[in-house]
């Protein structure tokens, strides 16, 4: 599977558990070229290429990301999973876990 597409934030640890979904929907949004992510009263865009990489070691695939005010990471598990950490410039970190975001392109 790869990491490209929407994913769902379902869990942040260090947070209430409303908060991902404080104005809306927590997400991770990540294309060839880029991306977006939003979470409590947070958005920001992941620029550059999202790519999967694997360390020489077996392991989960895992993709880097920076943008402007800071950076992140987020390592694809089995079961169709994402974890991660966006850090922010000046120190703080998000961990967070995510499901793939499977939405219909039907109209009710």
């Amino acid at each position: 599977m790869s990491i490209q597409g929407k994913w769902r934030i379902v869990e942040m640890p260090d947070y209430e558990t409303d908060f991902p979904d404080m104005i809306g929907p927590g997400y991770i949004l990540s294309g060839k070229s880029g991306g977006e992510f939003a979470f409590g009263r947070v958005t920001g865009a992941i620029h550059g290429t999202v790519k999967a990489i694997r360390s020489s070691s077996p392991g989960p695939a895992m993709t880097k990301w920076k943008e402007a005010c800071g950076a992140g990471r987020a390592e694809l598990q089995e079961g169709d999973t994402l974890e991660g950490q966006i850090c922010f410039q000046g120190g703080d970190e998000a961990d967070f876990t995510a499901e793939s975001w499977h939405t219909s392109t039907t109209a009710c």
